[in-house]
């Protein structure tokens, strides 16, 4: 499977981006971590595809929006009113397997795209 990510970019604090992530071909589950300089890979959201269902990081909810295009075979992260702490790289990731949705935000993933650099000034 392979990931193509983008949409990163400069943004004022408050501001939104949208983030995008095709696969080649469908899979179980699409999500998106990021990594800040000096700091861990962390899980931020995350679809599984057959319904839909989600799972958010604590300090993401009510912020961001995962969703899903089958057609197309993409994942979008909507991320609104940024904050300067949301400033990472941003890595897209995909597994064939379908979760349970409590193992949404803590399995491994076997696929990943490369990432896409996502800056808030604040």
């Amino acid at each position: 499977v392979q990931l193509q990510a983008s949409g990163g970019g400069l943004v004022q604090a408050g501001g939104s981006l949208r983030l995008s992530c095709t696969a080649s071909t469908r899979t179980g589950v699409m999500g998106w971590f990021r990594q800040a300089p000096g700091k861990e890979r962390d899980f931020v959201a995350a679809i599984r595809w057959i319904d839909g269902a989600t799972s958010y990081v604590h300090s993401v909810k009510g912020r961001f929006t995962i969703s899903r295009d089958r057609a197309k075979n993409t994942v979008y992260l909507l991320m609104d009113s940024l904050k300067p702490e949301d400033t990472a790289t941003y890595y897209c990731a995909a597994d064939s397997r379908r979760p349970i949705t409590s193992n949404i935000a803590t399995m491994t993933y076997d696929y990943w795209g490369q990432g896409t650099l996502v800056t808030v000034s604040s």
